[in-house]
């Protein structure tokens, strides 16, 4: 599909997956069926897939509106265009301060503050080591040692100088020549904290949006049950869920190193870096799914968590209200935090608990 051409279809496409089929065929097996089926959206943005599956009269112009205000947030925030006011500040980075939107500023805002939560495993900076290492552009390789120190020296979230949010003009600073905001691992959890508003606005009390494995699952089934995720299995094809959690009015995310990735000498190397050593995260963890009120939170949190491992990111999740995980690792093994307990059910059999 050329890209930022709009599909709006009835029924889903064969390449849904399963975590959306999980969301719309929860009524099989029923005897009466609802005379109005759920309604499907789709668009590539946010260079990913996004779905919007609701039930509403004006589901299309709804859509639509949920579609044009994804598009505000991209145009603004993406890295592949050089008119992005995030391209804008990287390219003035060590000049000067550059003018932001409101919508933007908040997202930096928050991409330091959960930088904070997360003692730097989440990074906005991040971009001079994303770019060095290029994985998924068909172009990636190993870098050399000092390549990867010259990077690091740039990447230091506590650096990012942002005025503070009142009347005046919205402006941001980096200090160093070569300084990169990247803001991929937190732009689409606000896109769909965005799209949930606008939906609630319209009047939809339920649906589910899917923001390339970025859930935002909003209100209750209409039989009064929570939504049924998938959540990914990591080690099977997209589409192959090893378990379910149930939730309502909830973010779900999940960040893991196997769908972006390259292979060096026998050696598998993820997209996700870690900001401490430069390299690919690489701590026993495969997956690590976040579920809370917020799509932004959750969205960095996945990144960040996944990054700290299994026991300082439990620890982490842990100590926050509202807020859960699920943690895969390479040995199989899932482990859940304690408001999970109730809401998940493993179904792949070569998966345990732990």
């Amino acid at each position: 599909m050329e890209k930022g051409k709009m599909v709006i279809e009835r029924k889903p496409a064969a390449w849904l997956t399963a975590l959306i089929l999980l969301a719309i065929f929860t009524c099989a097996g029923c005897a009466k069926v609802d005379e109005q089926a759920p309604y499907i959206a789709h668009e590539f943005m946010l260079d990913t897939d996004i779905i919007i599956n609701i039930e509403d009269s004006r589901a299309p112009q709804i859509s639509t509106a949920v579609f044009q205000r994804i598009a505000q947030i991209e145009k603004k925030m993406t890295l592949f265009s050089q008119d992005s006011e995030i391209a804008v500040l990287n390219a003035q980075a060590g000049q000067k301060a550059v003018e932001v939107s409101a919508d933007t500023h908040y997202v930096l805002t928050k991409a330091i503050a959960m930088s904070k939560i997360t003692r730097g495993a989440f990074d906005p900076t991040i971009g001079p080591l994303v770019k060095l290492w290029d994985v998924g552009s068909g172009l990636a390789r190993v870098p050399g040692d000092a390549e990867i120190q010259k990077a690091l020296a740039l990447v230091d979230y506590r650096s990012l100088q942002i005025n503070p949010d009142s009347d005046q003009l919205h402006t941001v600073f980096l200090p160093r020549l070569g300084q990169v905001v990247d803001l991929g691992g937190i732009a689409k959890g606000y896109s769909g904290d965005e799209a949930k508003r606008i939906l609630l606005e319209h009047g939809v009390r339920q649906g589910i949006i899917n923001l390339g494995g970025n859930v935002m699952a909003f209100g209750h089934k209409k039989d009064g049950n929570p939504w049924r995720v998938g959540i990914q299995n990591p080690l099977a094809p997209r589409g192959t869920y090893l378990g379910i959690v149930y939730v309502s009015d909830k973010a779900v995310v999940t960040s893991g190193g196997y769908e972006r990735y390259f292979i060096k000498n026998g050696r598998r190397y993820h997209h996700i870096i870690d900001p401490t050593t430069g390299y690919p995260a690489n701590n026993g963890l495969i997956s690590v799914t976040v579920v809370a009120d917020r799509g932004i939170e959750a969205d960095a949190l996945s990144t960040g968590v996944y990054v700290l491992g299994l026991t300082e990111g439990k620890q982490l999740i842990d100590s926050m209200d509202g807020v859960e995980a699920i943690f895969i690792t390479n040995e199989r093994k899932v482990y859940t935090t304690a408001g999970l307990k109730d809401c998940f059910q493993l179904t792949d059999g070569d998966f345990s608990y732990e």
